[in-house]
């Protein structure tokens, strides 16, 4: 057990902090290129499966009523038992408000090193993930544990949505706004929170970020109907990797604009600092040889910024560009962390991005 002024560091028991513990897209390609294919593609009421890299799975039940189902889990984030339980659960409801769902019940995902780490440490986790859950409107209703010495937890989650109503991320269109919601560099914060090299302030704004909750977004995004033409959450791919997924499965191409994405306050400094995560790297990497992504005149570290693996980010939202203003508003009117327009969606090969040159002086 590794210990810091009496406290257990749990960040030192993982060896990749949050979703930069995630498999990199290029691996998950190699993997399902490897599988000999599913027959889930047959039945006419898997509304959302994993043919488009979606956030989660939709089965439609009846004319009125779908269900959504996800699960993600990861490695310690932050050393606070009851913080990395609250930023797990919100992370895995994420992937049921970027459908536009509602979620009703959850599992917990756990493994733990039984002769490393105190159950009482366990017991503070799982409190932080159901305190999230309750507050969602949703239950925890029993999960599954097992043996392992890297701590791990997580939640599978069951949520609810009309099939009219379902955000996927493959409607999205040439000229459409893209809308983030939440500010990035969550990836280099907790990168330097697992080498003891943040301040603290710094550290609490990352929890406030990674615990709040994307219904407010959802519900934005609902209430301009279809106006918002495709969804997706930013985690473990970065900025850029989930906007690739988004382009690739509606089949158009986007321009980045690089200023207008939000920056926690801070990160840059950590970069630096050479606060990078191993999975940021694989990133930049993935975006820069498959999207492709066309660099322009970006320094280095920020093009790494693009790609920082965040953990419970926002939401990335194309909007028809007529009704972007009203979609803005809905996020301030509801306190959204950000409301910020990144990017402009356009004809080309589907997947590709162009990041816009900063202007002069």
């Amino acid at each position: 057990m590794t210990e810091r002024g009496g406290a257990v560091r749990l960040t030192d028991f993982s060896h990749g902090a949050g979703c930069a513990c995630k498999l990199s897209p290029a691996d998950l390609r190699t993997v399902l290129g490897l599988m000999r294919g599913s027959s889930a593609a047959a039945d006419p009421d898997l509304l959302v499966g994993y043919d488009t890299a979606d956030d989660a799975a939709v089965y439609r039940l009846r004319d009125d009523l779908a269900v959504v189902v996800t699960t993600d889990f990861f490695t310690p984030i932050v050393d606070d038992p009851y913080d990395w339980g609250r930023i797990a659960a919100t992370n895995a409801l994420s992937d049921v408000y970027a459908m536009g769902g509602v979620p009703l019940v959850a599992l917990n995902l756990v493994a733990w090193p039984r002769e490393g780490l105190r159950f009482e440490l366990l017991a503070r986790v799982l409190d932080g993930g159901a305190d999230v859950i309750s507050t969602a409107g949703a239950v925890v209703a029993g999960g599954h544990s097992i043996d392992d010495p890297e701590p791990k937890y997580g939640l599978a989650v069951v949520g609810t949505v009309h099939p009219d109503r379902v955000l996927t991320n493959a409607g999205a269109q040439a000229g459409d706004a893209v809308v983030l919601t939440k500010p990035i560099g969550l990836g280099v914060i907790s990168t330097a929170v697992k080498r003891g090299a943040v301040p603290p302030p710094l550290v609490e704004t990352a929890v406030t970020v990674m615990t709040t909750l994307n219904a407010d977004a959802r519900d934005a995004a609902l209430a301009l109907g279809p106006a918002v033409h495709a969804a997706t959450d930013v985690t473990g791919f970065g900025l850029l990797g989930h906007l690739h997924e988004l382009l690739a499965a509606s089949g158009v191409a986007a321009e980045v604009d690089p200023a207008a994405v939000p920056v926690l306050d801070g990160v840059r400094a950590l970069l630096d600092a050479g606060m990078v995560a191993g999975g940021t790297q694989r990133n930049h990497a993935f975006v820069t040889e498959t999207a492709p992504v066309d660099w322009g005149g970006l320094p280095f570290a920020e093009q790494l910024l693009l790609t920082d693996a965040q953990t419970s980010g926002g939401l990335l939202l194309a909007v028809d560009p007529a009704r972007v203003d009203d979609l803005v508003a809905e996020l301030q009117a509801r306190s959204a962390l950000a409301a910020a327009v990144v990017a402009r969606l356009v004809d080309g090969p589907p997947g590709a991005i162009r990041v816009r040159e900063a202007p002069a002086g």
